[in-house]
């Protein structure tokens, strides 16, 4: 369940947040790539992830070269609240 990229807020109140920037001359694809991003266990819905890009589409082409690109990726997951029957 990818999502937009997470905002402030989620950022500043998830429980687990990861972030990475990717910088390139140039990159180019042989082929388009697939991704995906997946909540699982005890993961809130309002958990989401996604990009930032500059020089780069969302759907990349084959054979195309870009030139300085930069990926700014997060991942911020809020953990769900613990059913009653959960609690010790």
């Amino acid at each position: 369940m990818a999502g937009e990229h997470p905002g402030p807020e989620l950022r500043a109140s998830a429980e687990i947040l990861f972030t990475a920037t990717v910088k390139a001359d140039e990159l180019r694809f042989h082929e388009v790539p697939e991704s995906s991003v997946e909540f699982s266990g005890d993961a809130d819905g309002s958990s989401t992830s996604g990009s930032v890009r500059t020089n780069l589409p969302d759907e990349v082409e084959t054979n195309v070269t870009y030139r300085d690109v930069r990926i700014d990726y997060a991942i911020a997951a809020k953990l769900a609240e613990p059913d009653d029957d959960d609690r010790p």
